[in-house]
Parts: C-alpha cells; sequence; structure tokens
C-alpha cells in the first residue's frame, strides 16, 4: 500500500461504519495509522476530534478531521482519484449513489439495532427486514455490483452490514438465501475482495453480541 503522510484512523473493530472507511482506504490502497477506541471510555484525542458527535470513525489527515462514515468515504474518493473510483462520475449515478447510501443508514442499520435491542420475538423486525433488502435487490437487479462492474460507493455503505444475516437467521429462523439470493450471491462476490473479508467481523461474533445485550 502506498504510505501517506498523517493519515490516521479512530476507529473501533466491529464498527460498521469504520469498517466503511477500512474498506475505501484499503480500494485506494492508502497506508494509514490505526488507532482503536474504547467506546466506554471515550479518549481525549476522539473527543477533541470529534466535539460535535463524539463518535468513530474519525479520519485525520494533514492536521484536518473528517467524520461520518459516508462523508469519509466521499473525502477519500476526492482525495485520492486516481485509483478505484467509488462514486460515479456522471450526476445522476453519483446522486443515486448516495440516495441508497441513505437508505443503509437510515433503513438497515435501524432495522438491525432493533434485533439487538429485542427480547423473544423478532418476527415483526425479521419481515421489516427483508423488506428493506428485497428494495435493495431491486436496485441491484442483475448487476454484479450495485455500480454494475465496479465495486463502489454503495457497495460499501450497506457491505458491513452483511455480517448480520446469521443473527436474523437464527433469531428470526428466515432464510436470506430464499427471500433475497441476488443480495446473497453479491454479498459473496464482496467478501472475494481482501478490502471486504479483512474489515468485517464473523458473523457468529455478532449473533453473541446481539444475544449479550
Amino acid at each position: 500500500m502506498a504510505h501517506e503522510e498523517g493519515v490516521v484512523l479512530l476507529d473501533s473493530l466491529i464498527s460498521p461504519f469504520g469498517q466503511r472507511v477500512r474498506i475505501a482506504l484499503a480500494e485506494k490502497g492508502v497506508d494509514y495509522e490505526y488507532k482503536v477506541q474504547d467506546l466506554k471510555n471515550k479518549s481525549e484525542l476522539l473527543l477533541k476530534s470529534n466535539p460535535v458527535y463524539k463518535q468513530i470513525p474519525v479520519l485525520m489527515h494533514n492536521g484536518n478531521t473528517i467524520c461520518q462514515s459516508l462523508i469519509i468515504v466521499q473525502y477519500i474518493d476526492e482525495v485520492w482519484p486516481d485509483k478505484a473510483p467509488l462514486l460515479p462520475t456522471e450526476p445522476y449515478a453519483r446522486a443515486n449513489a448516495r440516495f441508497w447510501a441513505d437508505f443503509v443508514d437510515k433503513k438497515v442499520y435501524e432495522c438491525a439495532s432493533k434485533l439487538g435491542k429485542q427480547k423473544g420475538e423478532h418476527h415483526e423486525t425479521a419481515k421489516e427486514w427483508v423488506e428493506i433488502f428485497k428494495l435493495l435487490e431491486c436496485e441491484l437487479g442483475d448487476k454484479k455490483f450495485f455500480g454494475d462492474e465496479a465495486f463502489g460507493y454503495i457497495d460499501i455503505a450497506l457491505v458491513p452490514f452483511i455480517v448480520v444475516f446469521y443473527a436474523f437467521e437464527q433469531c428470526a429462523k428466515i432464510s436470506m438465501d430464499e427471500e433475497c439470493p441476488k443480495i446473497v450471491a453479491w454479498s459473496k462476490r464482496c467478501m472475494e475482495r481482501k478490502s471486504v473479508s479483512n474489515a468485517l467481523t464473523d458473523p457468529k461474533k455478532i449473533y453473541e453480541m446481539f444475544l449479550s445485550e
């Protein structure tokens, strides 16, 4: 990977939002310093770097701080444009990519969070989860990735959440293979990329976390 001066990532290993940033940096071949943060005892560096939300991930580059994962991914794409473009160049396609990435934040993340907080019956949450992914499957269609042949912005926004499939299957007794086969096939293609497989958490570990909450 190319060494870049002044690139630091404040993150937590299991954060899907931090995983987005790590995937984007890996796709671009950018080397960086990785600083794991204890979210139960937040460091002065994190509080100073993100005084508004006090959350990870935070990218530090040449003395500047960039917060919020999707904004960081866009920043990475703009600062290192020569390799692996993540956002389309055409304005409508860029707007569409941002729309679906925002959809992931508003729908996928919130639904996954419900599963972690619920005790007992998971039927309604599982139904919502499947409906969300059927919409995403319609957007994916028969394409290799959401950006057609190129792995890009929507893929990076969504792929950290594929590790939750196992938890939904175990808790709600659904089959993502049966409900959303194109999404499952897409997830397997994503996992063939080292940038993705190196970043994501073991699905069984995520399931165990949900059980312990």
